[in-house]
């Protein structure tokens, strides 16, 4: 306190100057808004400082390098606020600007990479930077879209499971890109209208006694029956192809029971087989794979450009 007398070592503001590093003019401002108040003053009247005030110089110096506003620090140094809860709640803070910096610098590489217009700057950025919970309204009116008058089937909440993305809080730049592209996919009303055909042709074929709950049985079945005709190069027209199709025709039968008669079958297969073979089907799963984290997805283009040249074929 200011007129205390002590045995204790003063220093003038000068002195303290050259042993904390700070500015007379930076410890007069700290001294001025009570965060280091002078112990005595001179005859002269010049502020006089303890050896205590260095310590609390030094703390004050690093609150302030880590970015604490002053009214904190003086709280801190005053013992109102606990260093821990002070420093807790600003590495708190420090995370969501890390967070955003993230964000930006993923959003502004995206940009570079793609070549964006500023029409698509503008975009791209409003789409990385929504909330968690706008993303989610997003891709739930998506799923919605896709699976709806499918809701009494259980076995597609698995499905919509599967296909929901998941943007982690610091994304990569490959991960906003994927994110922004599968935005775009979202609200793109002809695939929604497609994958929501998918989605109802899925549950359609499901024979009424089937109970495995495999509502992607005929995307395993291709991919078991297929791939090994296209890895061994057997052309679509070739006769080593028959066999092939007769037992995809034969799996799809079982699929879909005694309901349709053996001549529409064929048709009917080759018109499913079209619908998936939509492209932004397969770019779907590889951009959810990005986001999500996971393995790329093995395309399903080659098995069903295979299966529709077959099936063309005959």
């Amino acid at each position: 306190m200011v007129g205390r007398m002590s045995n204790e070592a003063l220093y003038s503001i000068g002195e303290l100057a050259r042993r904390t590093g700070l500015t007379v003019k930076t410890i007069r401002f700290y001294s001025d808004r009570g965060i280091v108040e002078p112990t005595d003053r001179s005859p002269g009247g010049y502020r006089r400082y303890g050896t205590e005030a260095v310590a609390r110089l030094d703390l004050v110096r690093t609150l302030r390098d880590l970015g604490l506003d002053l009214d904190t620090i003086r709280k801190v140094v005053e013992r109102e606020l606990s260093l821990a809860e002070v420093t807790a709640a600003h590495a708190e803070a420090l995370d969501v600007q890390i967070r955003g910096l993230r964000l930006r610098r993923a959003v502004l590489a995206a940009v570079a990479r793609r070549g964006s217009t500023p029409e698509e700057l503008d975009l791209v950025h409003r789409l990385a930077k929504l909330s968690e919970a706008e993303r989610r309204r997003l891709v739930d009116d998506f799923l919605a879209a896709v699976f709806d008058g499918l809701h009494g089937h259980p076995e597609f909440i698995g499905v919509k499971r599967s296909m929901t993305p998941e943007l982690p809080a610091d994304p990569e730049v490959e991960q906003i890109e994927a994110w922004v592209e599968l935005a775009g996919l979202f609200q793109d009303p002809d695939f929604r209208s497609g994958m929501h055909g998918m989605a109802h042709d899925m549950a359609t074929d499901r024979a009424p006694d089937d109970t495995t709950g495999l509502p992607r049985v005929l995307a395993e079945a291709l991919r078991a029956r297929v791939t090994p005709a296209v890895a061994a190069g057997i052309a679509p027209d070739a006769p080593e192809a028959g066999p092939v199709v007769a037992d995809l025709t034969a799996h799809y039968a079982l699929m879909v029971g005694d309901r349709i008669g053996a001549a529409d079958l064929r048709q009917r297969l080759l018109s499913r087989l079209e619908t998936m073979n939509d492209p932004r089907r397969d770019r779907y799963l590889e951009l959810l794979a990005v986001v999500n984290g996971w393995p790329p997805p093995d395309s399903l283009a080659p098995v069903l450009d295979w299966s529709v040249a077959a099936l063309r074929a005959r």
